[in-house]
């Protein structure tokens, strides 16, 4: 599994944000890479943690971190910005434009029950009982998070 985080360097920006991109790539799990990616920004997107006019990483730059090929990104890149999500600059670089992506339904419940599941499996491989989880997350809750 490889993985990059992006953070946006603009200091107002981050501080305004919930948190940096974390690009995870999981060759495993028959989605191709660009779709992974393409779906990574989209969920970062819908999420808050990446705004219109957040700069993306470089085609090159996000491809050595990740380890794949820079094809790769430029066809999840590219398909975005067709899409009206990025728009590219030439010289600048790659942003987020003001349109919104459109989650298909299956695709946000599968994301979800996606996360929870590698949620529920990390708290039972720590031994964190049900009864205990549910505690858990209702302080995190409580706290403001």
């Amino acid at each position: 599994m490889n993985s990059a985080i992006f953070e946006s360097k603009d200091k107002e920006k981050r501080d305004n944000h919930a948190g940096p991109i974390h690009f995870t790539l999981n060759q495993a799990d028959g989605v191709p890479i660009y779709r992974q990616i393409i779906q990574q920004i989209e969920y970062a997107i819908l999420s808050g943690r990446m705004r219109p006019g957040d700069r993306l990483p470089t085609i090159r730059s996000l491809s050595v971190e990740l380890k794949t090929n820079p094809n790769t990104i430029a066809k999840a890149y590219g398909e975005l910005e067709i899409r009206g999500i990025l728009a590219t600059q030439v010289g600048s670089g790659t942003y987020i434009s003001d349109k919104k992506p459109v989650m298909e339904d299956d695709s946000l419940n599968r994301k979800v029950h996606e996360l929870v599941g590698r949620f529920m499996r990390d708290m039972r491989d720590l031994g964190v009982e049900k009864r205990e989880l549910t505690r858990i997350i209702n302080e995190y809750k409580d706290s403001g998070g």
